[in-house]
C-alpha cells in the first residue's frame, strides 16, 4: 500500500518513525459527464473572472474571501510560518477509554506502518501497551495543511488511526427528535426486544453492496450491446397504522428468514363475518334456550312465526279463562243477596 504521509509518532520521549497508509478504499462506480449528442467528454476549465481567460494550475493560488467580498491572498510562505509542531509528528496527548469517543467524531481511517527496522521495537511497545490498557490514544497531527485530531487503536497486529472531528465541529441534535409526547407501553417494548433478539447478530463480512453489483451488470450488458437486466421493483412500505401489528409481523418474518419457522407456512385463513338477520320487533323475537345454533335464516323466521302464533293463542286462552272466572264469581255472589231477607224474618220471630 502506498503511503500518503511520512513522519513519526511522539510517545513522550519515544519517537517512532511511521508511514501513513489509507485503511479504506472506495468501491463505488464513478461516471463521467458526457455530451449527449456525440458522447464527448465534458471537462471543466478554469477562467479568471477579471481577464476572462483560461489559466493553468501553476497560476492558481489561495485566497480568503472576507465578509465584504474582498479577497485576501494567502501565500505558501505565510502558511509555512504558522506554529504547527505536528507538521511531521503524530503527537500523543492522552490515553482514554474507547467509550469516551463519540462515534459522531469518527472521520477517515488510516494504518500506521513502521518506518523501517529501527521502528519495529518502539512500534511493538506502543501496540502492546494499548492492548494491555484497553485504552485508545488521543493524538494531534497535521495533514493537507491543517491540524487534525486522531485516535490510535490496535487492529489485529497493527496500529490504526482514526481521524476525529474537533468537538466544536459536531452539531448538537437540536430539533431532530419528535417534539410531541409519545408513550411506549411495555408490550410494544417486549415485541421490539423480541424482534432484536430474532434478528440477532450478523457477520459484517457477509454484507455487500447490492446496488453496486446491479450497476456493474448494467454496465457489462451495455458494453456487450445487450439490454440491461430488469431488477424487481423495491417494495415500498405503507403507512404504519398499527405499531403492534407491524412489530408482530416483523418478528414473524425475521423468524422465517432465519429458518425458525417453515418458509412455506400458509397464513391462517381470515374469519368469515356474517351479518345476523334483521329483527322485526323486540316482542316477536324469541330468546334462544338450549340447543344447537341454526345457520340458515329461513328456519329462524319460521320458528319466529310459530312462536308468535303460539303466544297469540295463549293470550286468547288466558283472556277466555279470565272471562269465565269473572262469570263464575258473579254467579256465586248472586244467591247471597237473596238470603238476606230470610235473616230478617228469623230475627223478627225470635223477638216476638
Amino acid at each position: 500500500m502506498r503511503s500518503i504521509w511520512n513522519g513519526a509518532i511522539s510517545f513522550g520521549l519515544v519517537s517512532i518513525p511511521i508511514k501513513l497508509v489509507n485503511a479504506t478504499e472506495s468501491r463505488s462506480i464513478s461516471f463521467r459527464q458526457i455530451h449527449l449528442e456525440d458522447g464527448g467528454r465534458v471537462r471543466y476549465r478554469k477562467f479568471c473572472e477579471l481577464e476572462d481567460k483560461e489559466i493553468s494550475s501553476a497560476e492558481i493560488g489561495k485566497g480568503y474571501e472576507d465578509a465584504d467580498g474582498t479577497i485576501i491572498q494567502i501565500t505558501d510562505e505565510d502558511l509555512a510560518h504558522l506554529p504547527l509542531p505536528t507538521a511531521k509528528t503524530i503527537e500523543i496527548v492522552a490515553f482514554v477509554p474507547a467509550d469516551r469517543i463519540d462515534p459522531l467524531q469518527m472521520d477517515s481511517a488510516y494504518y500506521l506502518a513502521a518506518g523501517g527496522v529501527p521502528a519495529a521495537k518502539p512500534y511493538t511497545l506502543l501496540r502492546e501497551a494499548l492492548k494491555r490498557s484497553n485504552k485508545v490514544a488521543i493524538a494531534k497531527y497535521a495533514l493537507r495543511g491543517r491540524e487534525r485530531l486522531g485516535m490510535l487503536r490496535v487492529v489485529d497486529e497493527a496500529i490504526a488511526m482514526h481521524g476525529l472531528l474537533w468537538p466544536d465541529e459536531v452539531r448538537a441534535p437540536e430539533g431532530v427528535a419528535p417534539d410531541t409526547n409519545v408513550t411506549v407501553n411495555a408490550k410494544e417494548l417486549d415485541l421490539a426486544d423480541a424482534l432484536m433478539d430474532t434478528l440477532g447478530e450478523i457477520d459484517l463480512d457477509e454484507l455487500h453492496d447490492e446496488y453496486r453489483e446491479a450497476l456493474e451488470e448494467v454496465v457489462a450488458a451495455k458494453a456487450a450491446g445487450e439490454s440491461p437486466p430488469e431488477s424487481p421493483e423495491p417494495s415500498r412500505g405503507g403507512k404504519v397504522l398499527d405499531l403492534m401489528a407491524a412489530l408482530e409481523k416483523s418478528v414473524s418474518a425475521a423468524k422465517k428468514s432465519r429458518g425458525e419457522e417453515p418458509a412455506d407456512t400458509e397464513p391462517a385463513p381470515k374469519a368469515e363475518v356474517r351479518r345476523l338477520p334483521a329483527r322485526k320487533s323486540a316482542s316477536t323475537t324469541p330468546k334462544q334456550k338450549t340447543g344447537r345454533k341454526t345457520t340458515s335464516t329461513t328456519p329462524k323466521k319460521t320458528a319466529a312465526k310459530k312462536t308468535t302464533a303460539s303466544a297469540k293463542k295463549s293470550t286468547a286462552e288466558s283472556t277466555q279463562a279470565t272471562a269465565s272466572a269473572k262469570k263464575t264469581t258473579a254467579k256465586k255472589t248472586a244467591p247471597a243477596k237473596k238470603t238476606a231477607p230470610a235473616k230478617k224474618t228469623t230475627s223478627r220471630k225470635r223477638t216476638a
